[in-house]
Order: C-alpha cells, then sequence, then structure tokens
C-alpha cells in the first residue's frame, strides 16, 4: 500500500506523517479484504489548518480515519 500525502494539501510534514500513519493503519485492517494488488491511496483535498491546528488531534485522526473507512467500504468487496 501507498500513501502519498502532498506538500500542496498538506502543509506541515507533522500533518503528512500523521495521515500516513492513519492511511497505513486502516490498511492493515482491511488488508484481508482487499482485492491482492497495489494499491494507492492519494490526498486529494486540502486539510485546513485552521479547522484542525494541530497535527495529533483527535478532530484530524478522526476525520482522516472516516474518509479512510467510506474509501475502503467502497472499494473492497464483502
Amino acid at each position: 500500500m501507498g500513501a502519498l500525502v502532498p506538500k500542496r494539501w498538506a502543509r506541515r510534514a507533522v500533518t503528512r506523517n500523521a495521515i500516513r500513519r492513519q492511511i497505513h493503519d486502516m490498511t492493515r485492517q482491511f488488508a484481508p479484504r482487499l482485492p491482492h494488488a497495489a494499491h494507492v491511496v492519494r490526498l486529494r483535498a486540502p486539510f485546513d489548518k485552521a479547522v484542525y491546528p494541530s497535527a495529533s488531534s483527535d478532530a484530524l485522526k478522526r476525520a482522516v480515519r472516516d474518509e479512510l473507512q467510506l474509501l475502503f467500504a467502497q472499494g473492497c468487496p464483502t
């Protein structure tokens, strides 16, 4: 599983790394249901510093996890 978090969408390195950790953690949870292939998750929308002032905030972690759960739910056969 690859995780691309461009600086354009998450300016601070600490935020990009926190998002990558969430992606890899969620991947481990969904790995048994994913088809055997190379997968890449790419951040395509910004995470605003005004809304999520801290990279370690629970709000940011929840937002990332919610998005990833929706993404994996759409892409994983049950």
